[in-house]
């Protein structure tokens, strides 16, 4: 029996699938926030609702239904489009006045506005792939808007393109072969943390390790290293569940090096921070508080090691996406198929993957070695 609390309401979830609790109510958290924003949205949106539902991934769902709320506020406090105080009572009528031309100024404001809340002022500045998502979430819903009859016009055609780089337009960035081995020894040893740091490396250097190692071998999103219980391995088997995007389980085979890391945090780090705290969790990554890591202490830790490896600044540190680029790179440098790779990093399309297999590591590196003119020089004298 799970809980978990939104709107200051605590919600009971009786689990009676064979997922683990965290990601049953991992998934439910995301169910109900999807319901509050709708809430707070014109009931006439409720068809498009049903549409984000059984379409689109829940975290996507979610992301969608910011947009939208964001966007009805934008309409009450940057035009005079709508009359409305709040976003619940936009009318069908001021939605059918709504133009293309409108929906362009939209995501032009989108580019960099100023929220200023009394007390600090933040300038927020997005990206042309945020521009794009906040774009499709208004698409979808002025199309679905039109399906209804509730909009005489399909706006759509009218809005403004935004340029997203296409995949290959941007750099790749992953570890190299050689940088990876500097991360592992930086927490190994403890070598280039500083002295606060090191107070903390000394009792979760096990945990650092095994969630590092974890990444790189097997390119797992940030979200399914999380959600890894100790009841996701089985030792004697030599294998471990995850779950997927899309509620997919996948079973992942153990190699020896990673089975070593986890065994050795499992039986000498993480039993001393389930005795200091009387912690029963069942996650396999804790805090020092006995919790669940979160997302952030995870990237955080990542941004430390991989800047180690880099020898930049702990903020220019890469994070746990660029691990799963590394694992990719590596995987496909070693002369694996691209298909295999594919399946082990959950790539819907094999094209993403084919991304990585272009991006070969060292091939800036070799030809700029081949053309050393100053070196050249000096020898020819």
């Amino acid at each position: 029996m799970g809980r978990t609390t939104v709107d200051s309401k605590e919600y009971r979830i009786h689990n009676k699938s064979d997922k683990p609790d965290n990601i049953v109510e991992k998934d439910n958290k995301i169910y109900l926030e999807c319901e509050s924003i709708e809430k707070e949205l014109p009931f006439f949106l409720r068809s498009y609702f049903a549409y984000l539902k059984s379409n689109v991934l829940p975290m996507s769902r979610l992301a969608y239904l910011h947009d939208v709320k964001f966007f009805m506020n934008y309409l009450i406090n940057e035009t005079e489009l709508t009359d409305s105080k709040d976003t619940k009572h936009i009318t069908a009528d001021e939605m059918n006045r709504i133009v293309a031309a409108d929906i362009n100024l939209f995501i032009d404001y989108c580019r960099k506005y100023i929220v200023d809340n009394g007390e600090t002022i933040t300038i927020y500045e997005n990206s042309n792939k945020t521009l794009a998502r906040k774009k499709s979430s208004i698409s979808v819903l002025f199309k679905q808007l039109y399906r209804d009859g509730i909009v005489e016009n399909n706006i759509t055609d009218g809005f403004d393109p935004i340029r997203v780089p296409k995949p290959g337009e941007r750099e790749i960035k992953a570890l190299q072969d050689d940088e990876v081995m500097i991360m592992l020894d930086a927490v190994t040893t403890g070598a280039e943390l500083t002295a606060h740091e090191r107070s903390y490396w000394e009792k979760t250097k096990l945990r650092d390790k095994a969630i590092l190692i974890l990444f790189v071998t097997y390119g797992l999103r940030l979200s399914e290293l999380q959600q890894l219980n100790i009841s996701s391995f089985n030792f004697t088997r030599g294998e471990f569940k995850i779950y997927r995007k899309r509620g997919k389980e996948s079973i992942m085979p153990l190699n020896r090096s990673v089975q070593m890391v986890v065994e050795d945090y499992i039986k000498n780090e993480r039993i001393n921070v389930i005795q200091e705290n009387e912690a029963a969790e069942d996650a396999l990554f804790l805090s020092l508080q006995g919790k669940r890591m979160t997302d952030r202490a995870i990237r955080e830790l990542v941004k430390k090691y991989t800047s180690i490896a880099l020898n930049t600044s702990r903020k220019s540190g890469y994070s746990p996406h660029k691990l799963r680029a590394t694992a990719a790179t590596s995987l496909i440098g070693r002369g694996n198929s691209i298909f295999d790779v594919q399946a082990l990093l959950d790539h819907e399309q094999v094209t993403t993957t084919q991304l990585y297999a272009s991006h070969k590591m060292n091939v800036k590196r070799d030809l700029v070695n081949d053309m050393e003119w100053e070196l050249e020089r000096k020898d020819d004298k």
